[in-house]
């Protein structure tokens, strides 16, 4: 049985015991894009985890067979997504592949690495959701190829809004283990952040291009 809301609160713990989750809502991160950020979040370090690991896989697993039922085929997105994928993968006794983030630039100048057949339905395996914009390139690759695309799974998304809208729009779906929500709702019911730094944090997720120019002006 899959318990969602007990699922999303253990690996939310688990993130913030290895400190794959970091918080800092009063020393922002920098993220690429330029955004400040409160969180850090950086999955490849459950890796070093073997047990947080071997739970992440299971859950994975079970969260493609509750979700989109029997597949063909396991997709990693490169890179974070490819060693989630191959762990997923062996868990179900399936088939792997992964999306390059760009076309091999010699050789074969392939995108997606492995065998692949026509009409395969494939589940695609993220470890983090941000936009979604990456995670989408992969999905609408795999469809080019001549894959069906049941969904796609991840560790962990920050729940924002323009996600939503761009999976949306492919007409993919996609669902997670843990989500921002249960993880600031576990760390805050286990002093991993103050009381008074809740609204800082949920304030950012709903405008996190601007959330830091306040942040920093209040802070001066």
């Amino acid at each position: 049985m899959y318990n969602k809301s007990e699922i999303e609160l253990k690996v939310a713990e688990f993130l913030l015991q290895i400190k794959a989750v970091k918080l800092q809502p009063n020393n922002p991160f920098t993220w690429a894009s330029g955004w400040k950020s409160p969180i850090y979040c950086d999955n490849r370090i459950t890796l070093s985890h073997p047990s947080v690991r071997t739970y992440i896989r299971q859950k994975l697993a079970q969260l493609i067979q509750e979700e989109y039922g029997a597949v063909d085929v396991i997709a990693g997105v490169a890179t974070a997504g490819i060693p989630q994928g191959v762990l997923v993968a062996q868990e179900l006794g399936l088939p792997f592949i992964y999306v390059r983030a760009k076309a091999k630039e010699h050789g074969t100048g392939s995108l997606i690495e492995g065998e692949i057949i026509e009409g395969q339905r494939v589940a695609v395996i993220e470890d983090l959701i941000s936009t979604g914009k990456s995670s989408l390139q992969a999905v609408e690759a795999l469809r080019a190829a001549g894959l069906s695309v049941a969904g796609l799974v991840a560790i962990f998304t920050y729940g924002f809004d323009q996600a939503d809208e761009n999976f949306s729009a492919t007409k993919c779906r996609y669902a997670t283990l843990s989500n921002y929500s249960s993880l600031i709702e576990y760390a805050a019911e286990h002093s991993y952040i103050a009381q008074n730094e809740i609204n800082l944090l949920n304030t950012w997720r709903t405008n996190p291009a601007e959330w830091g120019k306040e942040v920093l002006s209040s802070n001066s």
